[in-house]
């Protein structure tokens, strides 16, 4: 198959998602063109099959805000007539899914058939698509689509109770390539930032308010008091000032370590022993997933789809959204034994494999399939 696949080329859940597909049906023998305005961040060097359509916008003085959507409807149609596309697959509502349909009923008048399939990701339902200027024009956008799917069964409920559509769509987690066995610890790098008896805690994130980035450092605070660790924070965002500020009035500066935006986050999971997602809501929660098939135990909030990948009392544990003193209190069941922290980490990495690519990538195979028979 030709495939022409819309993404966000960011750091994001929804463009690491929507790029590792790719990277894997072209392993298959698809032909994938991802269309974006850069090159999307995991693409990484050349590759057999991949090819890269970049959407540039011209800065015209006339617009305030340039008219991305627009310019990604020509590009589509551009791509999918002279690359003889089979199948546009768009990763996240907004603008992808309204551009995907002007595409189509352009190539359509020039006798074109391009079905294409939508993924919602999170935010662009529960957050972005729920405000009354984009809500028509995502609900019209959902019930054009050929297909849609959603990464998690929570994700589709939201979807069913926010928008008025009776399609059916298909939950199609999110995926991981697991590692053969759990990844050896690099006691070179991990000694740079603890010693041997402190445990070391991670949380990877945009800091965006959802993230409760507050709370990360409130829990490990608390862990920290009864057994003395240290905590990585990667990434970057608006809420990093305010862990900043916290852990100076917590007294813990010298606990906490702010690494900034890393583009392969596995070097900082593989010298970690527990992973924090304290998310006001998370659709999925990829970094948890993640996280697992590193062989890292998670301590996470119980709110939309997480509850789904983490699995508590197996790979970590799960806390009602804001309870800090229940996930430190979990977080130490854990870490203060050697062998608890063994067997959670071998069980974390275990129930990863549940998400392995071998799984999920025939289930998006099965629906392209499936939707080109129908047309």
């Amino acid at each position: 198959m030709k495939i022409g696949i819309v993404l966000y080329p960011t750091f994001g859940g929804s463009g690491v998602v929507a790029t590792e597909l790719g990277k894997a049906l072209a392993l298959k023998g698809h032909q994938i063109h991802f269309i974006t305005y850069s090159q999307p961040v995991r693409l990484g060097s050349f590759r057999e099959n991949i090819f890269y359509h970049e959407v540039s916008v011209s800065d015209y003085p006339l617009f305030d805000f340039q008219p991305y959507e627009t310019v990604l409807t020509s590009k589509i149609v551009d791509v999918v007539k002279y690359e003889k596309l089979d199948l546009l697959h768009v990763h996240y509502a907004i603008p992808h899914a309204s551009a995907a349909f002007m595409a189509k009923e352009i190539l359509k008048s020039q006798g074109i058939k391009i079905p294409f399939i939508t993924t919602l990701h999170g935010t662009d339902i529960t957050l972005v698509g729920k405000d009354p200027s984009f809500e028509p024009v995502i609900t019209f956008c959902l019930n054009q689509s050929d297909a849609i799917t959603t990464v998690s069964e929570s994700l589709k409920q939201d979807t069913y109770k926010h928008f008025e559509t009776n399609r059916e769509i298909h939950v199609i987690p999110n995926f991981i390539i697991p590692f053969d066995e759990i990844p050896k610890v690099d006691a070179v790098k991990r000694a740079v930032y603890a010693n041997e008896s402190e445990p070391i805690i991670c949380h990877i994130s945009n800091f965006r308010p959802v993230k409760r980035v507050e709370d990360v450092v409130s829990v490990f605070a608390k862990i920290n008091a009864q057994k003395p660790s240290k905590l990585l924070l990667a990434g970057d965002g608006p809420d990093r000032v305010l862990a900043e500020r916290m852990a100076r009035d917590l007294g813990i500066c010298n606990r906490v370590i702010f690494v900034g935006k890393v583009r392969d986050t596995s070097p900082v999971l593989q010298i970690s022993d527990l992973f924090l997602l304290t998310s006001e809501t998370e659709s999925f929660g990829l970094a948890a997933l993640e996280a697992m098939a590193s062989g890292v135990p998670v301590i996470s909030s119980n709110t939309g789809g997480i509850p789904e990948v983490n699995k508590n009392g197996f790979s970590g544990y799960l806390s009602n959204v804001g309870d800090v003193d229940d996930m430190a209190k979990n977080a130490l069941r854990i870490i203060s034994f050697e062998s608890t922290l063994a067997l959670f980490k071998k069980q974390a990495w275990e129930h990863s494999k549940h998400f392995s690519l071998e799984n999920i990538l025939p289930m998006y195979e099965s629906l392209y399939e499936e939707v080109l028979n129908s047309i």
